[in-house]
Order: C-alpha cells, then structure tokens, then sequence
C-alpha cells in the first residue's frame, strides 16, 4: 500500500483527497494519524508548510460520524481570522462526500449573527479565541459537549497574548475530551500550557525549529537603508518572469504603509497590501486577489501572514530582517510548500546585522551574500529612525532653547505678563467663603444661616 492508502480512510475521505489530487502523506500526516486516531493527546511539532492541518483533519473526520445534536464536538483555535477561514476551506473539501457542519467563529462581523448559526446546529466549530470566549460567556455555545480540542499555532496565539481566553476556555471544557496541540516551534509558555492542561500527551516532532527546509533556496543583500531597500525591491520586481508571485514581509504596520505607498507608484495594481488594521472585508480581498494571482506582489506583516497557506509563491522577501529569528523560519515557510522549490531574500542593514547573525546561529546555516546590483542607487533619504545621533545639532531647521533671538523678538508689555488668578470669585469671594466639599456639608451650612 502506498500514498493515503495506508490510512485505510473511510471512502468519503478518500473520495475527497482523490478530488483535491493529494498523492501521498507528508512525514507529520503520516507520524500524526494513528495517534490522533486513538484518542491520545498530542503535541506535534513541525515547520510550517509541512502540512499540519491535515494531519489532524484527517484523523478527526475519520471518526467523526453523522449525528442532529446542536451544540459542536469538535473544536479549533486557531490565532487569526484568515486562518480560520483557511482551516474552514480545508475541512470543507476535505468532507464534500460527509453531511456534517462546520462553523468559522472570529470578531469583527456582528456576534448576534454568529449566536443565530450555532443555535442552528453546528459539529466543528473553527474559530479565534476572543470571539469563542464571548459566546461561551453569553452561553450560546457550551463547552460541555466538545470531545476533540485542537490548538493550531499555539506558539503564535501565546505571541499575540491570547494565553487568559485559552486558560479561561479550558477551565470551562470537560475533562473527558482529547487535546492536539501543533506548532512551529517548542518555547516556554507552550510546555507550561501543556503541563497544565495536557495528559500524557505523544510528541511527534519533525523537525527542530531552526532548521531551513531543504527546498528553499536562500539569499540576502547587504543594504544601507530603508529607501535603498526600496530601491533594490523595485529593480527585482522588474523581472517579472521570475518574480511572479511575491510575499514582502516588514516588521511594522507603518512600514508596510510606507513601502505600499512606493511600490503602487510603480507597479500599481500587481501590488496589495494586509495588516491588522486594514478592514476585514479588504483582508480577505486582498488574499484571495494574491492568490488567485491578481496580485503579484503582497506586502504583509508577521501576525497576519502567520499559517497562512498561499499556493505557488515563487519568493518570500524578508524586506526587514526580523528582530526574533523563529520569524525567519516562519517568513521563508510560506515558499517551497508541498515539496516545491521556493526562494528567500534577505535585506538587512548595518543595524540588522546582529539579527542576522542571530538567524544563521539558530540554523546553523550562513544565508549566502548577493553582491548589491550596481544600477540601483543607493539613497540619503533616511527614516526618522535611521538618522544619525547627532541629526538634532546639526538640522538648522529644529527650533532649540538656545537659539539666538533675532531683531524683531520684543519682551512682553506689562499688561500681558499678568497671571491669570482665576476671577473676582477665586480672588475675592472664595476667600471668604469656604467651598462646601459635599452635599451634606452645604446642607449643614444652609440650616445654621436658617437658624
């Protein structure tokens, strides 16, 4: 037996990945499968693009069978909107020829809609934990009946501070139900939640953190500054033949603005933009024009694209070399998926170089130096950040206490140098006359002038 075969899955499933054209298990689907399938709890450990949602869908409707109760059996946590609706995409084609219900649960659409879908009825509930926490305290979703637990990137939603809402989630569940609990990387916080709340779980781990994938082809330029980085962006993208569909990853919010703002100067519509603070209708626009490849080139930041699954992207631009180096192997991640090749470039200045030397010592690997193209011109327009210590003493156009007043500076008249003392009643009547400092105090004062 070979491929998905040795899985021995129901016909249903196997209608289904024949449909999706899967061919054969990836090393975590193959390790996970009977052990998700016995019931045991499970940590699995495993780089991104590895093909972790999988490797606990399958087994989950394997044993998942058809039944009327209204409240969900099954349920995963995943940390962002757009991968709930990924997982809820996964688990829809993977049940096509399955009559079962499956509900995306996130903030940032009306609750009152949400709480009417789950009174409908609903067997695997997919969701944020903000959101699911919200309907759990309203009682429209009850905890009880869930029997499958699934934490998906547990490491990211420890990062974005979800830790209270899971410890509060769990306290409410019953403890008679099975928890699966994958990520990329094995930290601190995640061996604590799993001592307190797991038994005995089965580790699988696939590959240590750190380690690049095989199938990635990795590089990285030396740039002297934002604007130059900008600069080298813009003369790559111009090869569109090779760059044909670009992930840019920054490490802030403002920046992604800012290079979105020069990139649409010149390529215009081939570029798109995601963060956290665009609107949730635009976010998922935006990610299915990248995919679908209305967009060539997508500029994101690291939470947003986490654990996303887009298909055929031929380079992953690490714009800004992150200050975390479990990020790198998270960026590079989303490029040589399902065994394709893929291609990574670094940009990183003067000030990046400690953490980029932080990155090669957790791969153990020293990404290889591009020499920088000699037809992109290298800027002296500079960030706020980037300018020098000494950019205050030298701009002759910052206003310092000890500027020299010029000719036509005057002191002030004497009526204007007066101070403002509060009125004739602060200065006069008030004096006299002892402000009551409550209710019954100018009660009191009332009866005695009676009296």
């Amino acid at each position: 037996m070979s491929g998905f075969q040795i899985f021995n899955l129901k016909k249903q499933l196997q209608n289904a990945i024949h449909d999706l054209g899967y061919e054969s298990p990836t090393a975590i689907q193959e390790k996970s499968f009977k052990i998700v399938l016995s019931g045991k709890d499970v940590l699995g450990i495993a780089q991104t693009g590895t093909g972790k949602t999988l490797a606990y869908a399958l087994p989950i409707l394997e044993n998942l069978k058809f039944s009327n109760q209204v409240q969900p059996r099954v349920l995963i946590l995943v940390p962002t909107r757009e991968l709930v609706m990924q997982v809820v995409d996964e688990l829809e084609k993977l049940s096509k020829y399955m009559n079962l219900r499956i509900l995306p649960i996130f903030g940032g659409v009306n609750i009152n809609t949400q709480r009417i879908k789950v009174a409908e009825g609903t067997d695997i509930i997919v969701a944020t934990p903000g959101r699911l926490y919200d309907l759990i305290l309203s009682q429209t979703i009850s905890t009880k009946s869930i029997k499958k637990l699934v934490i998906d990137e547990v490491d990211v939603m420890l990062d974005l501070g979800f830790r209270p809402q899971l410890m509060n989630i769990f306290e409410l569940m019953s403890d008679r139900r099975q928890n699966i609990m994958f990520s990329a990387t094995m930290t601190d916080e995640v061996e604590d939640l799993i001592d307190s709340f797991f038994i005995a779980p089965v580790k699988i781990s696939i590959a240590v953190s750190g380690t690049p994938l095989e199938n990635i082809r990795q590089s990285s330029y030396q740039v002297e500054n934002f604007y130059t980085k900008v600069n080298l962006l813009k003369h790559l993208m111009e090869d569109k033949q090779t760059f044909r569909k670009v992930l840019v990853f920054t490490s802030s919010k403002r920046k992604a603005d800012k290079l979105f703002l020069e990139m649409e100067e010149d390529f215009g519509k081939e570029c798109g933009i995601i963060h956290s603070n665009k609107a949730q209708s635009t976010r998922f626009q935006t990610i299915e024009n990248f995919d679908n490849g209305n967009n060539r080139i997508l500029i994101a930041t690291d939470i947003i694209a986490r654990g996303l699954d887009l298909s055929k992207i031929t380079h992953v631009i690490n714009f800004d070399t992150p200050v975390f180096p479990e990020n790198y192997m998270h960026r590079i991640g989303r490029t040589g998926r399902a065994e394709e090749e893929g291609s990574s470039i670094l940009f990183s200045t003067p000030a990046e170089e400690k953490y980029k030397k932080a990155i090669e010592q957790l791969m153990d690997y020293q990404i290889p130096e591009i020499d920088f193209p000699k037809d992109v011109k290298i800027s002296d327009r500079l960030l706020a950040e980037e300018q020098p210590d000494d950019y205050a003493e030298k701009n002759p156009s910052r206003n310092t206490k000890d500027t020299e007043k010029g000719a036509s500076f005057h002191e002030k008249k004497a009526k204007n140098q007066k101070v403002n003392l509060g009125g004739s009643y602060k200065q006069n009547i008030g004096k006299k006359y002892k402000k009551p400092k409550t209710r019954g105090d100018k009660t009191y004062h009332k009866r005695q002038k009676l009296g």
